[in-house]
């Protein structure tokens, strides 16, 4: 292995590529103490040894970013690979914190759909977890079984507390308003029909 290019990131950290593919990054300090410079060969004991030190740092990183707020696998592996953690390196760290329940997609699914379930219409809720990258697969299986109990209804009608809305004042054209905010939502027609029904009985 030769070590084709080494081009600075920060003033401290150095990204270095190897047979003119990127391979890691380091610290200046690194540089010198593994001898790392462009056209020299890279030997696998010293690459096992850089490795090793990447593999530590990953940890370390991974730790600090579930420590600073919940993250999903796929949120951290971004994260990790970001910070320019090799793909092997990123694995290797993903798999040290599950193995100590640091990170737990189910868990954080649950949490998530918890949190906002009196907020948000399931759509609105599945469109967001799949942008965070978790199995959608578990995310609607998970979301059926919270959801066994709970309706969009209650989300609507806490909506509505929510915006002071005053259906013995509230004239058709208004009440049209009311259902294109709740459809653009991500509540079905017929939930929110149902809903304002009984708010129209009750005005």
């Amino acid at each position: 292995m030769r070590i084709t290019r080494i081009e600075p990131v920060t003033k401290t950290k150095y990204r270095v590529s190897v047979d003119e593919q990127f391979a890691f990054v380091v610290y200046k300090g690194e540089l010198s103490r593994f001898h790392l410079k462009e056209e020299c060969e890279l030997t696998e004991d010293t690459y096992a040894k850089i490795k090793e030190v990447l593999l530590k740092r990953a940890k370390l990183r991974a730790m600090h970013l579930l420590n600073d707020m919940a993250r999903t696998e796929s949120q951290l592996r971004d994260k990790l690979k970001l910070g320019g953690y090799p793909s092997e390196i990123t694995e290797a760290a993903i798999a040290y914190v599950k193995l100590f329940g640091y990170i737990n997609d189910d868990a954080y699914i649950r949490n998530f759909i918890d949190s906002r379930k009196d907020k948000k219409s399931r759509r609105e809720i599945y469109a967001i977890l799949r942008q965070k990258g978790v199995d959608m697969n578990r995310a609607e299986e998970i979301m059926e079984e919270m959801y066994e109990e709970h309706s969009d209804q209650e989300a609507i009608r806490e909506l509505l507390r929510k915006k002071h809305w005053d259906f013995a004042c509230t004239d058709p054209k208004e009440k049209q308003k009311i259902y294109g905010y709740l459809v653009r939502k991500g509540f079905r027609y017929e939930d929110i029909r149902q809903v304002i029904q009984v708010c129209d009985w009750n005005a």
